[in-house]
């Protein structure tokens, strides 16, 4: 094995510290991936735009690739250590200028999956308060008061916010896996059916939406690199929880999907999601397993979005933190806590990048569902498929010039076939995309130049300094 490739750490007397195991890791990324978020939400678009009773095997279908993406990533883990998981494996494999091209690349997307999440959780905690007799106020002051416990549990340990998301993440599946006993138990509408695993269900109505909401509920999972600094063992640690992590999102989601399918009825999937798109999931469970578990799971798609915001919180953070060790006048991102070991430089910075991005999108009186949640997951969807594509060629690049790894599957074939998977569900995704952007071609083109820009602002400085 070779000597682990770190960052240059430039101006940082201290590195982050943890006691993250496996477990800790997948907390973490399945809070970003928020079950009840995909569930509860995407999941009835899935089947009301999308392909109908066929919405579980997009689910496979992302599984599949995103575990032939993993296995490099997480070879990848054993050699390159830091905080910058994309940027760092990035640069590893395709040198400095690419790499800081993935910065760009990767700071837009989350920064843009974040915004996408407090505008859907400001108006969910909003509706929910007046809905009980609380003040009716507009979503960006409950998306202000998220953003500053965020910012608070965000700024400590992340073994803190590991706890919180941890209590928060099982109560969330539980409640999940009650929804899916209590279908199958009763026998759903027309008696458990294998159809919705059907070639034809798959390929009826609109695949490809259904596989573009399918990539977006697994947004966060390859966060595990992330964490490495603040793991115990990184070189087991972190391999193990990314495979963990893809497993249980791929096969819970498929699960409960199967589910909610079972539970409207196979055949009146598509019919059933169109006539109640919001309340789809909530309506199943009041029906199967009781008003007092539907109730429930109101209240927790709430702590979901809030996991889901801290979540993410961390990983800008310490995608900020990493940015601090290339030196330069942003080497004070890469400064520590000294009691908290935490990036806490890097988490206020994502904390006012946040609270800025909010003040923008209220000025603008944007719909924080129809606008702010949609447009942001959208362009997120399709920026972090972009990083994926290049950490699959770059871990091809990194173990043919070292030869770290010469295992023909983990370093060339499983990568290769990861980033053909990958190429092939963002042209979906890009064939899809103006269906999340109210059909605007304009806008969508908008979009993916933003994408192009950001990856051009990291790179260009970049090549310029090397001249």
């Amino acid at each position: 094995m070779t000597e682990r490739t770190k960052p240059a750490r430039a101006g940082a007397p201290l590195g982050l510290r943890g006691s993250l195991g496996t477990a800790g890791i997948v907390f973490l990324v399945v809070a970003a991936a928020s079950p009840l978020v995909a569930i509860g939400g995407a999941l009835p678009v899935m089947m009301a735009i999308g392909n109908g009773a066929g919405v579980p095997v997009a689910y496979l279908a992302v599984t599949v690739v995103l575990l032939l993406f993993s296995v490099g990533y997480a070879g990848m883990s054993r050699h390159v250590e830091g905080a910058g998981a994309f940027f760092a494996y990035v640069t590893a494999g395709l040198g400095r200028t690419t790499g800081a091209g993935a910065v760009g690349l990767a700071l837009l997307s989350y920064t843009a999956i974040q915004a996408a999440v407090y505008g859907l959780a400001g108006a969910a905690l909003g509706g929910t308060v007046a809905a009980y007799g609380g003040p009716d106020l507009p979503w960006w002051l409950w998306s202000g008061v998220l953003l500053a416990v965020v910012g608070v549990l965000g700024f400590r340990s992340i073994d803190v916010g590991t706890r919180v998301l941890s209590v928060l993440i099982v109560c969330e599946v539980g409640v999940l896996a009650v929804l899916v006993g209590a279908v199958f138990l009763r026998g759903g509408a027309e008696g458990p059916s294998a159809e919705p695993f059907t070639a034809g269900a798959f390929l009826s109505g609109s695949p490809g939406i259904g596989l573009m909401f399918a990539v977006a509920c697994f947004i966060g999972f390859e966060a595990t690199a992330i964490y490495s600094e603040e793991a115990r063992d990184p070189g087991r640690t972190v391999p193990r929880a990314t495979y963990a992590a893809v497993l249980l999102i791929g096969g819970f989601y498929t699960l409960v999907s199967w589910a909610v399918v079972v539970g409207v009825g196979t055949g009146q999937a598509r019919t059933a999601a169109l006539e109640d798109t919001e309340g789809l999931v909530f309506s199943v469970a009041a029906l199967y397993a009781g008003p007092g578990v539907a109730v429930t799971m109101e209240i927790l798609l709430l702590t979901s979005l809030f996991t889901a915001l801290l979540a993410f919180h961390n990983t800008i953070a310490r995608y900020l933190y990493a940015i601090g060790h290339t030196g330069g006048v942003l080497s004070p991102l890469a400064g520590t806590h000294v009691r908290h070991a935490s990036p806490h430089v890097a988490s206020l910075v994502q904390s006012a990048a946040a609270a800025v991005l909010i003040a923008v999108f209220a000025l603008a009186q944007a719909d924080p569902v129809l606008q702010v949640f949609t447009w942001m997951s959208g362009m997120a969807t399709l920026g972090v498929l972009a990083l994926m594509v290049l950490v699959s060629v770059a871990v091809v690049a990194f173990f043919a010039r070292t030869g770290a790894d010469t295992r023909w599957w983990h370093a060339r074939i499983a990568p290769v076939l990861g980033a053909v998977g990958l190429v092939g569900v963002a042209a979906l995704v890009l064939s899809n995309f103006t269906t999340l952007i109210d059909g605007s071609t304009g806008l969508a083109v908008f979009f993916v130049a933003l994408l192009v820009a950001a990856f051009a602002a990291g790179a260009v400085p970049a090549a310029l300094r090397r001249e």
